[in-house]
């Protein structure tokens, strides 16, 4: 079953109907019996009895088609860099517009976005209602050349993330993707025809991780990172480092592994700091030493650009050549102070630095 959004791929309007909702058909469903509806959007395939919802809380059966609620309602619009998303070897210093609204289909237990992310449209405030012609104008105006999906996880807002960044591919404006990575593979590889970069949270390395501490799954991730690199979008990562949870060297090994076995060397891995949040607030921060050791086993790991972010002022914020050991972008937390690169090379050695950087 397609919404209007996938109508619109195909070049034909659907009829409006005065008895519709006042919601976005949503995209990736199938109607099975008694009115019920299985969302094919992420790896959960939700089954969801008429007037329910799925279990991001954003995707309702009424009447026996299925809504997206939050569709041209955010709940955050806010300009930041890229750094912060963050993206490294994407064009430094980029301003862009980030988009989010409320909601999530997983339930991190440490999220730091948790009032958006853990709770219904019903139950935080809305922006301001913005159909993706009015994001696009918004970022046109404010003279931001991009535009970014993050905040809460963008598969809970699937339909209004994909009709913006076709919007703003039209005008130019190029669109970045922040994602738990566990959408369908179709509903990816759909998306991804629209976005310039991604980010990846990858929560852990091991499925009892994800599913004590996420209540996620592991596989559907690293299948979605082996498609990303596949269709050729620019690929970052980001682990955050939970103490006494994911923190174990022999599981970051195995993960570093994992990273340049499938996916490559030169693909960039932030490590993050943790703070206590949401219902986590029982642990310390992540310790540095064990950020350093993170780090350290990466590079021994081979893979070749390794950062920590969340401990402002660390070496480790900036960005170094792996061939000469130079700085190739210096920063401070997430603020630009140098870039070092130059017609995608090191200004200094000449090594071709992997990225988009003009």
């Amino acid at each position: 079953m397609l919404c209007a959004s996938a109508f619109l791929m195909f070049g034909c309007e659907p009829t409006p109907d005065e008895d519709d909702p006042p919601y976005q058909e949503a995209m990736y469903y199938e109607k099975v019996e008694d009115d019920k509806i299985r969302c094919r959007l992420c790896f959960r395939e939700c089954t969801i009895e008429k007037d329910n919802r799925g279990f991001c809380r954003n995707r309702e059966n009424i009447r026996g088609n299925l809504y997206n609620l939050v569709y041209g309602r955010p709940s955050a619009v806010n300009v930041d860099k890229v750094e912060k998303l963050p993206l490294y070897h994407y064009r430094p210093g980029l301003d862009r517009l980030n988009i989010g609204t409320a909601s999530c289909n997983l339930r991190c237990k440490y999220c730091h976005n948790w009032h958006l992310s853990q709770s219904s449209i019903d139950e935080v405030e809305i922006y301001d209602e913005l159909s993706p012609e009015e994001i696009v104008e918004k970022a046109s105006e404010r003279k931001v050349p991009s535009i970014s999906f993050t905040y809460n996880e963008p598969t809970a807002f699937y339909e209004y993330a994909y009709d913006i960044a076709r919007r703003a591919r039209e005008e130019g404006i190029e669109v970045l993707l922040n994602s738990n990575g566990t959408m369908q593979p179709e509903s990816m590889r759909n998306l991804l025809k629209h976005i310039d970069a991604v980010n990846i949270d990858l929560k852990g390395f091991s499925e009892e991780f994800y599913k004590e501490v996420t209540q996620g799954k592991l596989a559907p991730v690293l299948d979605n990172l082996k498609l990303i690199r596949e269709e050729g979008v620019w690929l970052e990562l980001v682990n955050l480092v939970v103490p006494g949870l994911n923190d174990d060297a022999e599981t970051i090994g195995e993960m570093c592994r994992w990273i340049r076995e499938h996916l490559g060397k030169e693909v960039p891995l932030h490590f993050s700091r943790f703070f206590p949040s949401h219902k986590l607030t029982e642990l310390s921060p992540t310790p540095v030493e064990t950020l350093e050791k993170a780090h350290s086993t990466a590079k021994e790991e081979g893979l070749m650009f390794v950062t920590i972010g969340n401990l402002p002022g660390h070496k480790h914020n900036s960005t170094f050549c792996p061939e000469c050991e130079e700085v190739l972008v210096e920063r401070t937390h997430f603020t630009v102070h140098e870039v070092n690169v130059e017609n995608n090379k090191c200004r200094f050695c000449g090594t071709s630095m992997p990225g988009v950087w003009d």
